[in-house]
């Protein structure tokens, strides 16, 4: 089956009485526009949004039809998780990682991130309360500013800096 669109969200089918085919997804596939997968009754499950990244999300309807739905499903993975204290905690932390160029997401008042050894020793080191846990990773943080000084004005993170210790 081949799938060039998402069909709405699974809310919009509750009442049709047809069971999800669950398509599970990891985090990290989310965003790709070309996927070969089985879904959770067998079916071959053809992924093509070639206009566009899908930004596929748990819920997500991607086939529907009297039969059969196809339901996107967001797997748990080993996560960092990092709950921050203060602004000036979430603001030092949201540097640190993204930094290192590492999908951020948010959840409950918690910062989570695909698990990656260097960086909890790293947490851990630096005193946060850092936890590993199993979760799902559905709300990814996004940014379009670029935290580099530009001119003598100073750096993103400098200014975030001085407007929490104020």
């Amino acid at each position: 089956m081949i799938i060039r669109e998402k069909a709405g969200r699974i809310e919009a089918y509750e009442g049709m009485g047809i069971e999800p085919d669950w398509l599970d997804l990891e985090w990290f596939e989310t965003r790709k526009r070309i996927l070969h997968k089985k879904s959770s009754e067998g079916v071959a499950v053809s992924l093509k949004f070639l206009a566009e990244s899908p930004e596929i999300t748990e819920g997500d309807v991607l086939h529907a039809d009297g039969e059969r739905l196809i339901v996107a499903r967001i797997l748990p993975c080993d996560s960092i998780v990092v709950k921050p204290g203060s602004l000036f905690e979430t603001a030092s932390l949201c540097y640190e990682i993204g930094n290192k160029h590492l999908p951020l997401f948010f959840e409950d008042n918690a910062l989570l991130v695909p698990f990656e050894a260097p960086l909890y020793r790293l947490l851990v080191a630096q005193g946060y309360a850092v936890l590993r846990e199993n979760r799902k990773l559905l709300q990814p943080l996004r940014t379009t500013v670029s935290p580099h000084p530009s001119g003598n004005s100073g750096s993103l993170f400098s200014k975030i800096m001085q407007l929490t210790n104020s």
